[in-house]
């Protein structure tokens, strides 16, 4: 099950902007980017995850999508805790092969509580 679809970034122009304007914070297998935006009307969005892996990670597409898939189940852990109004993509690094998935539930978390994006910690 993935995410919900108004919590997902989805256009490249969104990526492009969180990457040029957005904050940065690093782990050992993950870099996030995070932008805080609020849409035109002045309203604040709901926060939007986008996920990032290269193929120099894999060139096999399966285990890409494996990874993404268990980042976006941490993701959906965190998400009734995360502050809304945010765009933040979570690009992995290539020592994340054979990461269990406790180290990248550990992992995202610390970079959700150093950016200050997840309510109560």
């Amino acid at each position: 099950m993935g995410l919900p679809k108004n919590n997902r970034l989805r256009h490249h122009k969104s990526f492009q902007s969180v990457y040029k304007k957005g904050e940065r914070y690093y782990s050992s297998q993950l870099v996030m980017h995070s932008l805080f935006g609020i849409n035109k009307n002045c309203q604040i969005i709901p926060t939007q995850f986008g996920i990032s892996i290269s193929q120099k990670i894999s060139k096999k597409a399966i285990v890409r999508n494996y990874l993404k898939r268990q980042i976006k189940s941490v993701i959906r852990i965190f998400l009734p805790k995360i502050v809304s109004g945010y765009q933040i993509v979570i690009v992995v690094k290539k020592q994340i092969q054979g990461c269990q998935y406790s180290i990248l539930l550990r992992e995202i978390k610390e970079l959700l509580i150093n950016a200050k994006i997840v309510h109560g910690y």
